[in-house]
């Protein structure tokens, strides 16, 4: 039965998904850059006098008036029954309801305004509003100085309403102090009209008080202008933060974008590596073993020998590419942390010397001398074997490759002082300049020497070390001095020492012929 293609249904489905995300995005990216290009606006503007953040002192304005919305009218209710001690208490009330009126008519506006949307803020006057609805109220607590006493004045009365005008004016500096004209139309009415009534009696105790009206009128005019300055400063610095938050979301919103796109190329790399791998591998190990075939003349004598120079060039070529593609792949699952350690006790003096075997021919063609050293009183190791193998004979065929004639590679193990155990492998090569270091130990880094000599590499050896290393936990270090040699180092830590890590002893199943018999 033949396969059935994949339904519309899903095509459709996941196209609508990846279009609704696309609009998402795009309108996120257009309210991030609308944030940004207001906070940037109001970032470095300080003239008190400017609309920059006239919306913002606005709102200031209202949230005041209505969190003083029962606080005024209790202060009015205090003073006016206060005041009936010297105005009859009839003109007191009227006097207390068109003052109660005029703050719930303000009051009002201000709600109104909180309620209204950016767009109605933005077309209505609400500033002439607010000026106007304050001059009212000014006027109405003018007002109160006005009414006339059904007693003589004493001055305890000219106290008393001194005393309002302060907290009257006080308060109003307050309330109206991020709107310059609201201060002005609610502050000027009580202080000049309670000055003129104090000027129409030519006593030293009025014209005193009158003079103190007008000095508090001007400090309180100060005082509002630096409350003023405060209420900028605030807002700027709340500008400063939106703009920082801002930009920290265009940062943020780059970098999801940036992962995305990494995580898309890193499995675009593994699908294309998962493929190559087989469609490389089948054609390589053809083209290897029929190379071989021809190259040890399985099947015949060559009469040419140019064919069989022809066969070895061939069987090179395939095993360095193949030991290529290994490598690629061996280092792209350790960096996609699917590289997976099948870890148990092994000895490493004897590992050394199977690695040494290995390389001896290769040795043997340069003459060059291989010697092991190691302290008698290394244990074994909890390791991967193979990760462990990888490792050194990459740091032998390095030290091969680069070592001249006649040279000498030291393989060494010794102890740390930490209680670890340090493997160094170490030539009397030509050496690395110091600046090259770093770009050795990166992916695909050759040094200038490995450049110079044409040596066969990928420069992947060192890269794949280092990411086994850390894998056991260890650190691997690379030093060296140009035409004095190289050392390349690694060293496992003491809990991977049997001495010192009983617990792994114990994770280990002792093997049992009973067992072993019943399973069978």
């Amino acid at each position: 039965m033949a396969p059935q293609a994949p339904s519309s249904d899903t095509n459709t489905t996941s196209a609508h998904t990846r279009t609704v995300v696309n609009r998402e995005r795009a309108k996120r990216r257009r309210e991030m850059a609308r944030t940004l290009r207001t906070a940037r606006s109001h970032i470095g503007l300080r003239d008190p006098d400017s609309s920059t953040f006239e919306q913002e002192r606005l709102h200031l304005f209202a949230d005041t008036r209505i969190s003083s919305t029962f606080a005024v009218p209790l202060l009015a209710l205090v003073i006016a029954a206060i005041a009936s001690l010297w105005i009859h208490p009839a003109l007191v009330g009227c006097w207390f309801v068109g003052t109660l009126c005029m703050h719930i008519l303000t009051v009002a506006t201000c709600r109104s305004y909180e309620r209204a949307s950016s767009t109605r803020r933005a077309k209505r006057p609400w500033l002439r509003r607010f000026a106007l609805g304050d001059l009212l109220y000014g006027c109405s607590w003018a007002a109160f100085f006005l009414l006339p006493r059904h007693t003589e004045v004493s001055d305890g009365f000219l106290v008393f309403q001194f005393a309002a005008m302060l907290i009257v004016v006080a308060m109003n500096t307050m309330q109206s102090a991020t709107l310059p004209r609201a201060l002005l139309a609610g502050t000027l009415p009580v202080s000049l009209t309670l000055t003129a009534t104090f000027l129409q009696h030519p006593e030293p105790m009025q014209f005193t008080l009158a003079a103190m009206a007008l000095g508090s009128q001007g400090f309180f005019l100060i005082l509002g202008n630096q409350l003023l300055k405060n209420a900028n400063t605030m807002l700027e610095y709340r500008a400063e933060k939106d703009h920082l938050i801002a930009e920290l979301e265009t940062a943020n919103a780059m970098s999801d974008e940036s992962r995305r796109r990494a995580e898309e190329a890193n499995l675009a790399k593994s699908r294309f590596l998962a493929t190559m791998s087989h469609e490389l591998r089948t054609p390589l190990n053809a083209i290897l073993g029929f190379s071989e075939v021809m190259k040890d003349e399985i099947l015949g004598t060559m009469q040419n020998p140019t064919y069989k120079s022809y066969a070895a060039d061939i069987h090179s070529s395939g095993s360095h590419l193949l030991n290529l593609i290994n490598e690629i792949l061996d280092l792209s699952r350790v960096e996609a942390g699917r590289y997976e350690l099948h870890e148990g006790f092994l000895d490493l003096p004897d590992l050394a010397e199977d690695c040494m075997a290995m390389m001896q021919i290769r040795a043997k063609s340069k003459n060059i001398e291989l010697i092991e050293t190691h302290d008698v009183d290394i244990g074994r190791v909890w390791a991967d074997e193979r990760a462990l193998r990888q490792v050194i004979l990459n740091l032998m065929s390095n030290a091969i490759k680069f070592t001249p004639v006649d040279g000498r590679v030291e393989v060494r193990m010794e102890s740390t002082s930490h209680g670890g155990i340090r493997i160094s492998v170490s030539d009397n090569g030509p050496g690395i300049p110091e600046t090259e270091l770093p770009v050795v130990l990166q992916a695909f880094g050759q040094g200038s020497v490995a450049i110079q000599s044409a040596e066969p590499g990928t420069g992947l050896g060192l890269s794949i070390v280092q990411a086994l290393v850390a894998m056991h936990g260890g650190t691997f270090k690379l030093t060296s001095k140009v035409r004095q040699g190289t050392n390349a180092s690694f060293t496992l830590p003491a809990s991977r020492l049997s001495s010192e890590a009983p617990a792994l002893f114990d994770a280990v199943p002792a093997f049992d012929e009973e067992d072993a018999r019943r399973t069978a």
